[in-house]
């Protein structure tokens, strides 16, 4: 394997090319003279090994640094860094010149926008595919989760910080000041997008060159609204559903940002170009950071916290989320949400990953773009408020209602608002269509009375008489979001002799109160099965049960 001289953090190609140029000339020697690079497409030849290895076995990762907004213009290009964000929206795929042979010497241009050496027209070259995706920092992510990952402080990293600007890459042949290149010589772009449709593949090999102006996207704004920043991901050797939409993952690979460099330009001659979709042109490498991924994982809620507890998914049944208990707690006005509501949200905030507060004004409603929607245009994804990652939690203050009317924005947005209540789903405006996506939202909403707008599941009224003090110090709640991630993981499951008795006891309630339906009798078994596992226990018993039908009586006690 690559021996120490190289850096692992502060020059990753150099270990990238030289596991390659390794692999390859074994391979050479074993296929008699045959193509030794033909089994590499799809497929690492050790170089991601390696640095897992390096990351997690050889405690290597505490020495790579966070890529965020504070540090975008500290840290070297062709780095290591580590980047957290949720996957905004999927690009397709991307062609390059994954490998080409130099002379006698097999190279390869992986996990590079542009190639280090000098291509040889024509040469023996192999085309590969990445996956490319727009992600940006996750939306309503708290700050005490940025505090699980800090990694080095990069002000002083000397190997990660430049002493002046970088030049600007000359068209003349120059070299440039990139660490990666071992012979000097110039780069070449890569660059060939992947068609939607089955047509021609352009492939570039001429240097980039400055663009005139690049297309606007969300008025000017190459990150997405609210926003510190975003990265184009480029992520190789992985099957199409491994990574969702919303999914929020850590990656580590190499940086590449020029804030001088601009879009690829077009050749007008070509008149291919015209039929393939550059969905990159909107996000120019001087205004969007690249990664190109080494190692990657997906974040949950729990990995935020420095005891990880083990982790399975809630189940979905039918149209039905399984486990959804959206709260209305009824009794504020403007001035007690302001005191009460403020107090609560911030207890929140100190306790899940992700939450947003949403003034529910009707202009809020009228105005706020709550719905993701294609941009077919651009082909770009645009995001909405409602595009979350999972487990978010949302607490919308209804005591800013006032009398006015609706607009046909309000409407549509007030219908979003009852699906994501109603099915724990969002609809994404695709243009010709309309798409459901499933989604995992806690939702409480803060009213004077029952709220019309969004019907909740439980309506609790809400009676506080004092504003409590807070003073849990940073171990305490470590604990209570190590608990709220564990309890809220676990599944459920129903011995047949109680569910039984359960369902004996619900045909009764039904007999006696011909007002109750299976909406009610659905949460008062949701109700029971998150009593479970807030002691820790993965099935429902008739003890629960019975504390659950208890706390339904003191809530209708209280609403009388």
């Amino acid at each position: 394997m690559v021996g120490p001289q190289y850096d692992l953090v502060g020059n990753p190609l150099g270990a990238v090319r030289a596991t390659f140029e390794r692999t390859a000339t074994a391979a050479a020697a074993e296929s008699g003279g045959s193509d030794p690079v033909a089994a590499f497409r799809g497929k690492d030849w050790g170089a991601c090994d390696f640095f897992r290895s390096f990351l997690f076995e050889e405690d290597g990762l505490d020495r790579v640094p966070v890529l965020n907004a504070s540090n975008l213009g500290l840290i070297k290009p062709n780095t290591l860094v580590r980047y957290r964000g949720m996957v905004q929206d999927m690009l397709g795929n991307e062609y390059y010149i994954g490998a080409f042979k130099d002379g006698s010497t097999w190279r390869t241009n992986k996990f590079t926008d542009f190639s280090p050496f000098s291509m040889p027209h024509p040469c023996d070259s192999h085309l590969w595919e990445r996956h490319l995706f727009h992600c940006v920092p996750a939306p309503g992510q708290n700050s005490w989760t940025l505090e699980s990952s800090p990694g080095p402080d990069v002000r002083r990293m000397s190997s990660c910080l430049g002493t002046e600007l970088r030049e600007k890459r000359k068209r003349d042949g120059d070299s440039d000041d990139m660490d990666v290149s071992e012979n000097g010589h110039e780069e070449s772009s890569l660059f060939c997008k992947k068609p939607k449709e089955d047509g021609d593949v352009r492939v570039s090999t001429s240097s980039t060159e400055v663009a005139e102006s690049v297309p606007e996207m969300n008025g000017g704004d190459y990150h997405m609204p609210g926003s510190s920043f975003s990265c184009l991901v480029k992520v190789y050797d992985m099957p199409d559903s491994q990574v969702k939409l919303n999914d929020v993952i850590e990656f580590i690979g190499v940086y590449t940002f020029d804030p001088e460099l601009a879009a690829p330009s077009d050749n007008p001659d070509d008149i291919m170009l015209d039929l393939i979709e550059d969905v990159t042109v909107q996000l120019p490498p001087s205004k969007v950071p690249r990664l190109h991924c080494l190692v990657w994982r997906k974040l949950s809620p729990h990995d935020f916290i420095s005891r990880p507890p083990v982790v399975e998914l809630r189940n979905r049944v039918d149209v039905v989320a399984v486990g959804r208990l959206s709260l209305n707690f009824t009794g504020f006005n403007r001035e007690s949400a302001s005191i009460f509501g403020n107090k609560l949200y911030s207890l929140i905030q100190k306790l899940v990953p992700y939450s947003q507060a949403i003034p529910m004004s009707i202009e809020y409603l009228n105005t706020a773009t709550l719905q993701p929607r294609k941009d077919n245009k651009s082909g770009r994804l645009v995001t909405g408020v409602l595009q979350l990652p999972q487990g978010s939690h949302l607490t919308f203050d209804e005591t800013l209602l006032q009398t006015g009317s609706l607009t046909s924005k309000g409407v549509e947005n007030t219908m979003l608002l009852k699906n994501l209540m109603e099915s724990q789903k969002v609809d994404y405006d695709f243009e010709y269509y309309k798409l459901d996506m499933a989604t995992d939202v806690q939702l409480l909403t803060l009213s004077e009375g029952k709220s019309n707008i969004l019907p909740s599941d439980l309506v609790v009224p809400f009676r506080p008489s004092s504003v409590p003090t807070i003073s849990a110090g940073s171990e305490e709640l470590e604990s209570w979001r190590w608990y709220l991630a564990t309890v809220r993981s676990l599944p459920q499951s129903t011995e047949p002799e109680t569910y039984q008795t359960i369902q004996d006891e619900m045909v009764s309630a039904m007999r006696d109160d011909r007002s109750l339906g299976c909406s009610e009798l659905s949460r008062w078994l949701t109700m029971a099965q998150i009593m479970a596992s807030s002691f820790g226990e993965k099935r429902l018993s008739l003890e629960h049960w019975q504390m659950v039908k208890e706390l339904e009586r003191l809530r209708k006690q209280r609403s009388q």
